[in-house]
């Protein structure tokens, strides 16, 4: 439910109380507040979890094992960190089709980049994604995804993009550091303001059916 006056916004007690009457391992529920939208938005399900959809998850995410969950997304207005993603994979390991919607730039990217070697960052493995949806989100996110050292996907996944986004996160179809991840895309959906004439974006994804989206 969404609740737009944040002074008569529930807490997470407020809400257990009212179940009061169920066995507390039982019920789950948290609360989200997000200031730019002036929107709250609670979430309250019994576990084990057994729907095929989680959406709506921010950085409140309480976690847990979450084998049924098949479409995974994901929408909050403060940073999402790499270990925010590592955990995301492993609640929801059977995740196939995961969305991004977050326009904030992660707080500790430059950290990562200044570790050689990324020595303390864990490779986060998708093992059965077969859609990704990168629309809406900073450049941070599409780095998270798309550089192989912090991310491992299959070789079928199709991509949902802003052509302007992935030519600047891949500078402009020649980088090293998202080469192999682009090469597992097989279908690449693209929103550009006009069809793009681009050999090296051909190139760059060998496998890829591209689709422009106008």
């Amino acid at each position: 439910m969404f609740i737009r006056n944040q002074i008569n916004f529930p807490s997470t007690e407020d809400i257990q109380r009212r179940f009061i009457d169920f066995p507390i391992n039982e019920i789950i529920s948290y609360v989200d507040y997000l200031p730019e939208a002036q929107e709250g938005r609670c979430h309250i399900y019994t576990y084990p979890y057994f729907m095929p959809y989680y959406g709506g998850i921010t950085n409140n995410f309480p976690g847990g094992l979450f084998k049924c969950v098949r479409v995974v997304a994901l929408h909050d207005g403060h940073p999402l960190e790499h270990e925010f993603f590592l955990q995301i994979a492993r609640s929801f390991p059977r995740v196939e089709e995961l969305s991004v919607i977050n326009r904030k730039s992660q707080n500790r990217k430059q950290s990562y980049e200044s570790n050689t070697g990324n020595q303390n960052l864990s490779v986060i493995e998708y093992s059965f994604l077969g859609a990704l949806d990168l629309l809406n989100v900073h450049d941070d996110y599409i780095e998270e995804f798309l550089i192989n050292s912090k991310t491992c996907f299959p070789n079928n996944v199709t991509l949902y993009i802003h052509y302007k986004s992935l030519q600047r996160v891949t500078h402009n179809f020649t980088s090293d550091t998202t080469r192999i991840n682009c090469g597992k895309i097989d279908e690449l959906q693209l929103y550009a303001e006009t069809k793009c004439s681009n050999s090296s974006l051909q190139e760059y994804f060998p496998s890829a059916k591209i689709k422009y989206r106008i």
